[in-house]
C-alpha cells in the first residue's frame, strides 16, 4: 500500500517518488513539532503512536543535511530532524480547488514560538553538522530488505548498465553507446531503446540532485542562462545556477536545458515550475540573474528579466562576470547592422580556430604592417585565443580589418590546397560582410562608444576592490556618455571621418546602404547625404542604446548591492574604514539573522580590522573573508557576504577553464551538431559531480518494479527475427 505525504500541498506517494518517506516520530515533543510546522490542525487531536502508524511526510520537507543515506536501501534522519520546508500558499491561487489538507491559521503567539522553535532547531543543526560521529536516528522508510539471489543479480546487472551508459556517454560518445547497447543477440548488455532512456533520467536526475542539494544548502542563488542551443530544431536555454557552497567557495552548475517557446510570459512561467516544482528551490531565494543572450533572443530575455524582476525585486538583473561588459552592450542592441557586427565576430572567432587559418592570418598581418613592424607585433599578440571576446574587440576588429580581409582572399583563393571547400566558403562569406561600409561605420561607432565604458567594465570581471570601485564610478561613466550625446554632431563628424579613411584603405565604396535607397526612391523624398543617414541610423541609435541598457543593468538597487562589498576587509583599508555599509544594508535587511544589532555589528567589524597587527593581512576577496574563523562572531557580516557572493557579477575563484559554460562550449565544439544531445551534454558537462551507482539501481528498481531488462531484450529480439521481411 502506498504511503502518502501528509504535507499540506504535497501529492507525492512512495509508489509514485524516489524520495524517501518518514514516519511521525514516538516522542511526543518531537511529534507535537512536526505538527506545528505541518499546519495541520486535524491532526493536533491525534496521539503520537496514532500518528507514527498512520502518517508519512516525504523527504523533500527536510533540511538535505538532515536526511542520510546509510546504504542503498536505507535512508534515515538525524535524531534533531524537524520539517522546516512546506509549500502553504499554492493553493490559494485556485480558491475552486477542494483543498483536504485544511492549513490551520497562525496567531501572533503560535508565530512567535514558531520562530523560537526554529531558531533552536537550526543551532541543533548546525552542531549535528560539525559532529560526525552522530549516529543516525532508526526512523527509517522500511527495514533493509533481504534479496534473493535472482534479485542479487539483477541489481548486479543493472548496476553495470548504469556503469557502461555513464563510462560510454561521458567518454566514448553516443555512436559507442548504440554500438554497444545496440548490439546483435550476442552482446548480452542489450537493452531496448525505452529502457536505455529509462536509465539515462535515473543517471541525470541522481548527478542533478546532488548539484541541487548544495544550493538548497546555501540557500541565496542567481539564475544564469547562457546562447541558446538547436536539439531536433528546436531552440533551448542552458540554465545554469550561481552559488555558495557549504565550504564558502563560489560555484557555477550547469542543471539543464529549458524550451525557449512561447512569448516573454509563457518563459517565464516555464522558469519558475523548473526552479520551484521540478527542482524544489523557492524563487525568493533568487538574489540576482545574469542572461547572455545574442540576435533575435536579445530582447525576449530582457524582458523575461523585467518580468521576473516584477515578481522578484531582489533578483538583480547584472551582466555575468564571465562576459565582457561592452561585448554583453553590443549584444543588447536590437539594431540590425549591430547585430550583423556581433555575428560575424563569432563567426571569426569560431574561423580562427580552424587548423592553419591563425597562421595565415599572422602572414597577413606582417604583409599589411611591413613598414610598421611595431605595430603588426602587437595586433598579433591582440588576436590571440579569445579575442572577439575581449572588452578591446572593436579596437582590435578595426586595426585588423585591412590584414584580416587580406587573409580571407588568401584562404579563399586557396591557391595550395591547403583549406577545405567549406573553410574557403565561410572565408568568402566573412569577406563579403566586412566589405561594407555600413559594417565599417558600425564598427567605428561601437569602438568609440564603448570607450567610455571599457575601464567600467575590466573593473567588473576584476577582483572584488574593482568591483567595488566600478559601482563607485558608475555616475562618471554615465556623465560621459551624455556628454558625448550633447555633442553629437562633433563626435559623429570626427567618428565618420575615421569610417572613410578605414574604407578607402580597403577599397570599399562609401555609400548609403541599397535597401534605403530604394525606400527613399519608392517614397518619392529627396536623397540623404551619407554622412547624415549614418548619423540618424548608427551614431544616434547606438549612443541612446548604450545609455539605456548601462542605466537598466545598474541601477541604484544594484549599485546599493555593490557598493556593500566594503564588508570585505582591504576593500574597508583602501577606504581607510571611512565606509558606509550600513546606508545600502536595507537592500538585505530581510536576509540577515539579527539585522537590529546590525549597526552595531558594522561597528565591531570596522574596529576588528583597522586596530589589527602588523602582521595581519587585509583580506582581499569574499571568499577570503568568508574563510576567517572569527567570521562567524559577526552573524550578520557572514550572512551578508554570503547573499553578495551569489551575485552573478562577481568572477568565480576557480580556474576559468573549470566554468560550467566552457564546459557546455567544450562539448557543442567536439560534438558534430547532428549528435548534440541534451542528456549526452549534461552527463558530459558534469563529470565531476560524485555519482553513485547503487542508489542508481535503488531507484530504478522502485521507479520500474515491473521491468525485467533481460526479459524486455529478449522480447523485442523475438519481434525483430519474428517480423516480416519488406
Amino acid at each position: 500500500m502506498p504511503n502518502f505525504c501528509a504535507a499540506p500541498n504535497c501529492t507525492r506517494k512512495s509508489t509514485q517518488s524516489d524520495l524517501a518517506f518518514f514516519r511521525f516520530p514516538r516522542d511526543p515533543e518531537r511529534c507535537r513539532i512536526w505538527v506545528e510546522n505541518c499546519r495541520r490542525a486535524d491532526l493536533e487531536a491525534k496521539t503520537s503512536d496514532q500518528l507514527n502508524k498512520h502518517y508519512r511526510l516525504c523527504a523533500k520537507h527536510f533540511d538535505p543535511a538532515m536526511v542520510c543515506k546509510t546504504s542503498p536501501y536505507r535512508t534515515v534522519l538525524k535524531d534533531t530532524a524537524i520539517p522546516t520546508i512546506f509549500d502553504l500558499t499554492s493553493h490559494l491561487k485556485n480558491p475552486h480547488t477542494r483543498h483536504r489538507k485544511r492549513i490551520k491559521e497562525l496567531t501572533e503567539e503560535d508565530l512567535r514560538k514558531i520562530k523560537e522553535r526554529r531558531l533552536a532547531s537550526s543551532n541543533d543543526q548546525l552542531g549535528s553538522k560539525k559532529d560526525a560521529t552522530v549516529e543516525d536516528s532508526t526512523s527509517t522508510t522500511e527495514d533493509e530488505p533481504q534479496l534473493s539471489t535472482e534479485e542479487k543479480e539483477l541489481r548486479e546487472y543493472l548496476r553495470s548498465l548504469f556503469e557502461a551508459l555513464l563510462d560510454y556517454r561521458m567518454n566514448a560518445g553516443d555512436e559507442a553507446l548504440k554500438k554497444k547497447f545496440q548490439a546483435t543477440a550476442v552482446n548480452t548488455e542489450y537493452v531496448s531503446a525505452t529502457q536505455q532512456n529509462q536509465l539515462l533520467d535515473i543517471c541525470e536526475n541522481t548527478v542533478r540532485e546532488e548539484m541541487l542539494m548544495e544550493v538548497r544548502e546555501s540557500r541565496f542563488f542567481s539564475l544564469v542562462t547562457g546562447d541558446l542551443v538547436e536539439f531536433a530544431n528546436e531552440k533551448h536555454l542552458p540554465l545554469f545556477l550561481h552559488f555558495v557552497n557549504q565550504h564558502n567557495v563560489l560555484r557555477e552548475e550547469f542543471l539543464d536545458f529549458m524550451s525557449f517557446d512561447g512569448d516573454e510570459s509563457a518563459l517565464v512561467e516555464r522558469l519558475e515550475a523548473q526552479l520551484t516544482d521540478r527542482w524544489g528551490l523557492s524563487m525568493e531565494d533568487c538574489r540576482g540573474q545574469a542572461h547572455k543572450a545574442t540576435g533575435t533572443s536579445t530582447t525576449k530575455m530582457k524582458a523575461v528579466a523585467v518580468l521576473l524582476m516584477e515578481k522578484y525585486p531582489l533578483a538583480l538583473h547584472m551582466p555575468c562576470s564571465h562576459m565582457a561588459l561592452n561585448i554583453h552592450l553590443a549584444n543588447s542592441l536590437p539594431f540590425p547592422n549591430v547585430q550583423v557586427v556581433m555575428e560575424t565576430l563569432r563567426r571569426v572567432g569560431a574561423f580562427f580556430r580552424t587548423p592553419f587559418t591563425q597562421d595565415e592570418l599572422e602572414k597577413a598581418i606582417s604583409t599589411h604592417y611591413q613598414k610598421n613592424e611595431e605595430k603588426g607585433a602587437t595586433l598579433k599578440l591582440a588576436c590571440g585565443s579569445g579575442w572577439t571576446e575581449q572588452h578591446n574587440v572593436f579596437d582590435v576588429l578595426l586595426d585588423m580589418l585591412p590584414p584580416l580581409l587580406l587573409c580571407m582572399d588568401n584562404i579563399r583563393d586557396n591557391d595550395d590546397g591547403k583549406f577545405a571547400d567549406t573553410v574557403a566558403a565561410n572565408a568568402y562569406s566573412v569577406t563579403e560582410t566586412l566589405s561594407d561600409f555600413e559594417i565599417v561605420v558600425t564598427v567605428v561607432i561601437l569602438k568609440n562608444v564603448l570607450t567610455f565604458t571599457r575601464a567600467f567594465g575590466r573593473n567588473l570581471q576584476g577582483e572584488t576592490l574593482d568591483v567595488f570601485f566600478a559601482a563607485n564610478s558608475l555616475t562618471a561613466v554615465l556623465h560621459s556618455l551624455n556628454e558625448v550625446n550633447d555633442n553629437i554632431d562633433v563626435y559623429h563628424e570626427f567618428w565618420y571621418e575615421e569610417a572613410v579613411t578605414v574604407a578607402n584603405v580597403m577599397e570599399i565604396p562609401v555609400k548609403v546602404p541599397r535597401l534605403f535607397l530604394r525606400k527613399q526612391r519608392a517614397a518619392d523624398v529627396g536623397e540623404i547625404q551619407a554622412e547624415a543617414y549614418f548619423k540618424e541610423y548608427v551614431t544616434v541609435p547606438v549612443i541612446h542604446g548604450i545609455m539605456q541598457e548601462v542605466e537598466d543593468m545598474f541601477s541604484e538597487t544594484n549599485l546599493k548591492a555593490l557598493k556593500c562589498l566594503s564588508l570585505v576587509p582591504a576593500v574597508m583599508g583602501q577606504m581607510k574604514f571611512n565606509t558606509t555599509e550600513e546606508n545600502y544594508a536595507d537592500v538585505y535587511r530581510n536576509d540577515l539573522p539579527s539585522p537590529d544589532t546590525l549597526l552595531a555589528e558594522l561597528h565591531c567589524w570596522r574596529i576588528k580590522w583597522k586596530h589589527r597587527g602588523k602582521e595581519v593581512r587585509l583580506p582581499t576577496t569574499i571568499h577570503e573573508t568568508l574563510q576567517l574563523p572569527d567570521v562567524k562572531f559577526f552573524p550578520n557580516v557572514d550572512s551578508f557576504l554570503k547573499v553578495l557572493s551569489a551575485l552573478p557579477v562577481l568572477k568565480l575563484e576557480d580556474n576559468k577553464s573549470d566554468k560550467a559554460s566552457d564546459r557546455l562550449q567544450a562539448y557543442l565544439d567536439s560534438v558534430p551538431a547532428t549528435h548534440w544531445n541534451k542528456s549526452l551534454a549534461m552527463l558530459n558537462i558534469n563529470t565531476h559531480v560524485k555519482h553513485d551507482l547503487d542508489v542508481m539501481v535503488d531507484k530504478y528498481c522502485r521507479l520500474y518494479p515491473e521491468d525485467d531488462p533481460e526479459a524486455e531484450a529478449d522480447a523485442e529480439e523475438v519481434a525483430e527475427e519474428e517480423a516480416p521481411t519488406k
